[in-house]
Parts: structure tokens; C-alpha cells; sequence
């Protein structure tokens, strides 16, 4: 019925197998190997065959037909095969009502957007919130006014009674008959206190209305807050599916590649129970296959070398998931040799990973495999030596917000313990605040927070190091971090957060801590991908956009381009500074200089722009830079002109010249050959083009 012929006479051939054994009672290994070869080939084509049922409108109708599956799954099938005869009866003008609940089928994207929605919703309330906190603050004001106005008030009417009992005075001396209150003599004075009085009543009428009216909205923004997260919350549960989703595709890899490597291996999954946003899921399916080929190849034995050892033949991976407060812990173990981390050593002093001020600890020893480029086989394969892999999986665990633990005993096994969120849509986040910028930081990266007096942190800077409870944080500053000019500025009392991520650890001192927030994170599209550190987006309250960075990832490639250069942690800033090569960036636009000058910074260029020609040369009077990026059409002095100045100076005319112009005609790029120019690109340029042109006259 479903056209899979092949699938069918799969099934078949496993049945009579199945038969013969039970026949002769022979249940051999090799019996066992052969059905779980066939098993993988049945699961594979299942797969496909769901897959391709999914992207027809018609697949909930074609899904029983795909009879095979209960050849692979037999006991979880047997309810659903139970169930089948139920639906063979004709339809009634009356159906009666189903013991479960209905079930709708919902297209993935369109339960993201409602996600999506539902997260705006939070966006709104949570400016809502931040206006009413600015309305209460001018009430509270309002109310100090009120008080303030009704004190001088009473004042006033003090000293018009004295004015009162004066003129009492006098008139008793005049003619003792009548006071003026027995004639109602009153003053202009006495009749505006009254009026005043009135108005101040009903000014606090109007007051108290208000702050009645302030609380009936607080409480019910307070309601809708709880609706709204608890919409949130079920969204996200719809979304969330169960890890044991993988455990069949993770069970065949592992006896796929034991089999191909000619070893034993036995897979555990405990608490797969766990369920997980279904985008989490996602991105950390391809890491766990390589993390379980990785753990064959190199860490599980061969037979004969884990008997020789003391070993059971098989060897054992698990994979133990749990959850821990906001996040999934998962532990992945193996039994093997574990890590060697003599061979990780002089992979790392090859590649100038290792710090060249001190001896590295057997953490930063096994944090060495996620380096791009470093492998530990011996000989290449299709499974191992290539060293992209580990990379790649910190790399997809790091971009969803998790971080990675190591932990490993030579001849004992390896231990990966994976913290992911719960979601990629919510999470909790610290905001800090740097310059006039401000970042979100994930709250699960945060350890401690600090407050220091200026002249401490100033100590603490000059040794570039904090001690917290037996440990050294090593310290920076998340103005140095960003890139931004100049220096912070330490105020009386600083804030020092300690932050760990995996097993690395920083002090990041900022310039304000705003809180813990919940947070929409948003996706920060393709042009912000290339950005190292930055995972995701925010909105605020205000309606500002704030992005979430890692600050360890920060920190850890300054430090790891510091030892690549070779360059010590007591290096001076201004050796720092003067390391990177000095690109111009020449062109009247501000914006063009801008966008080229922020992409050069991001390769670890020093950038230095100019509006025009008369400018460049200018700044050239105080330093040379490495390569110039000039415009032609500019005021004062065009590219051409600045080109052939350049040229005819005997100390600027060794500087590369890269003209970046609309101006793209034959006339135009003969001109600029003529007067020496060493390369001429068209706007809109490629950015990989620029960049291999630059770090090619860089250097």
C-alpha cells in the first residue's frame, strides 16, 4: 500500500530469521549482530519514509500504512496495532465521544510564532511596567508637593489670624463696641487661604483617586503578568519534547560505529524522560553524534586492550540527563582510556595554544580538543584526525547558551557534563551596563557579584587578577572587552561580577548592575553571526535592544591571542596596542567608514578613518598606517590626488593603496593603476575579498 517494496521484504527476511531461531533454539551473537544491522537499515528507511510522509498533505493517511514499524519497535507498537480494528467500522451520524483528548496537528513554525507573539506580549508589559513605575514616581512626588503645599498653607492662615488679632488690638483702642469678626471684616488675605484650603482638598481628592487608581492597575498588570507567563509557559511546554525522541537514532550510531571500528560498546540513556525545548533538541543532535564517535574512536578501547587492562570487553557510554534549577544538565561518561593529555600538550605548544608564563592545568589541558584544527589520532580517517569536530560541538553548545565541563582520568574514562537552557525563547539574564551600553549577561554564567571600593579594584587591576574563595579570577574590564575607546572610570563603589562558563573563569568589572531580568531573546540574524561572543538579542522596557554576550569567550580569545602572538599576561597595555597592524579607512561617508571600520576591528585591526584627503595627511604627520582603503569622489582632496601624494612622498609611498569606489569604469581603474595604486574594488565590496587584500599588504 505504501509503494516501500524493499522495506517489506526487509522485514520479511528479519521474520525468518526470527522463525528459524526460535526453531532450533539457537540464539547466537552472530544472530543478534545480523538482526541489529538489519534493525539500523529498517530504523534509516522508517525515518525517510516519515520525513518524506511529512511534507505531504496527506501523510496523517498514509502513516498507518507504513507497516514496517512495528517490526522495529514491536512492544511500543502493540497498542497502536491493538487499536487499528477500533477505526475499521463505518462512520455514524453520531459518533460517540473519544475517552482521550483530541489531538491537533500543528505546523512547528506556527507554534513558534505564536512564541514569538507571546514574548512581544512580555516586550509590552514589561514597558507598561516601566511607564507605571515613572507615573508612581511622579505620584509619590505629587504627594510630597501636597504635603509641602498644605504645611505652607497652614502658614499662611497662621499669620493672617495674627493680622486678625493686630487689628483686634486696634480696634479695641478705637471703639470697644464690635471685633471684626462680629462684623466679618475679613481680608483679601483670609478669603484666598480658604480658597486655597478648598483647592488643596480637592487636589488630594484627586490624588487619592489616583493612587486607588494606581493599585487597581498595578494588581490587575499583575494578573495579566501571570497570565501572560503562564500562556508563555504552555506554549513552551507544547514545544517541548521529550530527549528520548534521539535515543534510537543514538543507540544505532553507537553499534554502527563500534562495528565499524571492531570494538564493543554499550549505550545507557537514563532520565531521557527530560524533555527539552524542541530547537534545543535540535541544535545539540549533531554534537551528541560526534561526541559518541568521538568517544569510540578515542576513548573506547579495542577488546583485547580492556581485557589486557582489567577491563570488562564491552565498554560502556551513558548518557544521564536531569534538571538542574533553569537549566539541563547532561552528563555524557565513558569508560575508556580517557583523555591523553601528554599528546593534548605537545598538540598545544605546536599550535601556540599552551600560555607561555606558566604551566598549564589538566582543565586547560582537556579544553585543548575543542580547538579548531588540533587532533590527537594517528593516522587520518573518516571518523578522526581531521580536528574539526569538538569545536563544532563547543561552538553549537556555546551559540544556545549551554557551556561544557571536562573531567578525565587516564586509563578511567572521560566525563562531559552539557548545561543547556530549557528554552531559547525566555531565559533569565543580568543586565550591566558599560559606556552608554547595555548587555545582557545569562544569569546561569553568573557566580558571584562583587562591591569594591576604587582604590581595591585598582589593586586588584594591577595584579589583572581577584581571589574568591581559593580561586583567581583573571580581570577585566567589560569596557576593554567591547572595544570601546579610552578607560573606565572607577567610581567610589564598583561592581565585579565573577563568571564561569565551563571551566573557565573571568572577574568582569562593569559600570552599573541593573538586575536580574527575564528576557525575550531574539535572534540576531546573519550580519551579527560573525560576531564573536554575541549569542542572541533583547528588548528592553524603553524599547532599546541590548545583546547577550558571553564575556569568558571574550576573554578567553584575548588571552588565547595573546599566548598565539606570544605576548605574556603582564604584557603593558601599550605594548597591547601597538601590536595590531594600523589600517586608514579614507571616504566622506561616515557611514561607509563606520561599517568598514567596525568589520577591520573585529578581525583585530587597529582602524583609523579620514573624511578626505587633506585629512589623511594630516594624521599621516603622526603615524604610518599598514594599508590604506581610499574612496575616490571625496571634498577637498579626491582618492586620485591622495594617491598621488602618497606616491610622491618618500616616506608614505611604500603604504598600500586598496581604492574601494562606485566609480568602477575602465578610465577610472587605468587612472589608478597609473599612480601606483595596488588594488581597486567596486562598492559594494565582499568582505571576504577585502579582508584576504588586507591581510595580505598587513603584513
Amino acid at each position: 500500500m505504501a509503494g516501500a517494496i524493499r522495506l517489506g521484504e526487509l522485514c520479511h527476511l528479519m521474520e525468518g530469521r526470527i522463525e528459524a531461531a526460535l526453531e532450533s533454539g539457537e540464539y547466537t551473537e552472530d544472530l543478534f549482530g545480523w538482526l541489529e544491522e538489519r534493525m539500523d537499515r529498517l530504523s534509516s528507511d522508517v525515518e525517510r519514509l516519515r520525513s518524506n510522509e511529512a511534507l505531504s498533505v496527506t501523510a496523517p493517511l498514509a502513516a498507518p500504512a507504513a507497516t514496517p514499524a512495528p517490526a522495529a519497535q514491536p512492544a511500543a507498537a502493540a497498542a497502536p496495532a491493538a487499536a487499528a480494528p477500533a477505526a475499521a467500522p463505518a462512520p455514524r451520524a453520531e459518533p460517540p465521544l473519544p475517552s482521550a483528548a483530541a489531538t491537533l496537528r500543528v505546523n512547528a513554525d506556527t507554534l513558534d510564532d505564536l512564541i514569538n507573539e507571546a514574548g512581544e506580549v512580555a516586550i509590552a508589559r514589561s514597558r507598561i511596567e516601566a511607564e507605571l513605575r515613572v507615573i508612581k514616581q511622579s505620584l509619590a512626588d505629587l504627594s510630597d508637593s501636597v504635603t509641602r503645599l498644605r504645611g505652607q498653607l497652614r502658614e499662611i492662615e497662621v499669620q493672617a489670624d495674627s493680622q486678625m488679632q493686630s487689628r483686634l488690638s486696634v480696634m479695641d483702642e478705637k471703639k470697644g463696641d464690635f471685633d471684626p469678626l462680629e462684623f466679618d471684616r475679613y481680608t483679601r488675605l483670609q478669603e484666598l487661604t480658604r480658597l486655597m484650603a478648598e483647592s488643596l482638598s480637592d487636589v488630594m481628592a484627586i490624588q487619592q483617586g489616583l493612587q486607588k487608581n494606581m493599585g487597581d492597575t498595578d494588581a490587575a498588570l499583575h494578573h495579566q503578568a501571570r497570565i501572560s507567563r503562564d500562556v508563555q509557559q504552555e506554549l513552551m511546554r507544547v514545544r517541548a519534547v521529550p530527549f528520548a525522541n534521539v535515543n534510537e537514532r543514538l543507540y544505532r550510531i553507537t553499534r554502527q560505529t563500534a562495528r565499524e571500528l571492531g570494538k564493543k560498546a554499550d549505550l545507557e540513556i537514563s532520565g531521557s524522560e527530560v524533555e527539552l525545548d524542541r530547537s534545543v533538541l535540535d541544535r545539540i543532535g549533531a554534537p551528541l553524534e560526534h561526541m559518541l564517535r568521538n568517544a569510540l574512536v578515542h576513548g573506547i578501547e579495542d577488546p583485547a586492550a580492556r581485557v589486557a587492562a582489567g577491563k570488562a570487553e564491552t565498554g560502556r557510554i551513558s548518557i544521564t540527563l536531569r534538571q538542574e534549577s533553569n537549566e539541563i544538565a547532561l552528563v555524557f561518561a565513558d569508560d575508556g582510556a580517557g583523555l591523553n593529555l601528554e599528546a593534548l600538550r605537545k598538540k598545544g605548544a605546536q599550535m601556540g595554544l599552551l600560555p607561555v608564563d606558566r604551566e598549564p592545568t589538566e582543565g586547560e589541558l582537556a579544553h585543548l580538543i575543542f580547538a579548531s584544527g588540533l587532533s590527537t589520532a594517528e593516522k587520518l580517517s573518516e571518523l578522526a584526525g581531521r580536528g574539526v569536530g569538538m569545536d563544532v560541538v563547543k561552538n553549537e553548545i556555546t551559540a544556545i547558551g549551554g557551556r561544557v565541563d571536562i573531567a578525565t582520568t587516564r586509563g578511567a574514562g572521560t566525563t562531559f557534563t552539557v548545561y543547556l537552557p530549557l528554552t531559547l525563547a525566555v531565559t533569565q539574564a543580568v543586565l550591566v551596563r558599560s559606556g552608554e551600553s547595555t548587555i545582557a549577561l545569562a544569569s546561569a554564567m553568573v557566580e558571584q557579584v562583587l562591591r569594591m571600593k576604587g582604590e581595591v579594584l585598582a589593586g586588584h587591576f594591577e595584579s589583572r587578577k581577584v581571589e574568591f574563595q581559593d580561586r583567581n579570577y583573571p580581570l577585566h574590564s567589560m569596557h576593554s572587552l567591547l572595544g570601546m575607546p579610552g578607560n573606565p572610570q572607577l567610581q567610589p563603589y564598583n561592581s565585579v561580577l565573577l563568571l564561569r562558563s565551563g571551566v573557565q573563569r573571568v572577574a568582569v568589572h562593569v559600570d552599573e548592575l541593573l538586575g536580574n531580568h527575564e528576557i525575550v531573546v531574539k535572534s540576531i540574524g546573519q550580519q551579527l553571526t560573525r560576531v564573536p561572543g554575541v549569542s542572541g538579542a533583547t528588548v528592553l522596557a524603553d524599547g532599546t535592544v541590548a545583546l547577550i554576550m558571553n564575556p569568558v569567550y571574550l576573554a578567553h580569545r584575548t588571552l588565547s591571542g595573546l599566548a598565539t602572538t606570544g605576548m605574556t599576561h603582564t604584557t603593558t597595555p601599550a605594548a597591547a596596542k601597538a601590536a595590531p597592524p594600523i589600517v586608514m579607512v579614507v571616504d566622506d561617508s561616515l557611514t561607509v567608514r563606520k561599517i568598514t571600520g567596525r568589520l577591520l576591528e573585529r578581525e583585530g585591526y587597529a582602524v583609523v578613518t579620514a573624511k578626505d584627503g587633506v585629512d589623511a595627511l594630516e594624521q599621516m604627520t603622526h603615524g604610518l598606517p599598514k594599508v590604506m582603503l581610499v574612496d575616490i569622489e571625496m571634498p577637498r582632496m579626491d582618492g586620485f590626488d591622495l594617491a598621488r601624494n602618497v606616491r610622491g612622498d618618500a616616506r608614505l609611498q611604500g603604504i598600500p593603496i586598496i581604492i574601494i569606489s562606485s566609480r568602477t569604469a575602465e578610465k577610472h581603474r587605468s587612472q589608478a593603476a597609473q599612480l601606483g595604486v595596488n588594488h581597486f574594488l567596486g562598492k559594494p565590496y565582499a568582505e571576504a575579498e577585502l579582508l584576504q587584500l588586507v591581510a595580505q599588504y598587513a603584513r
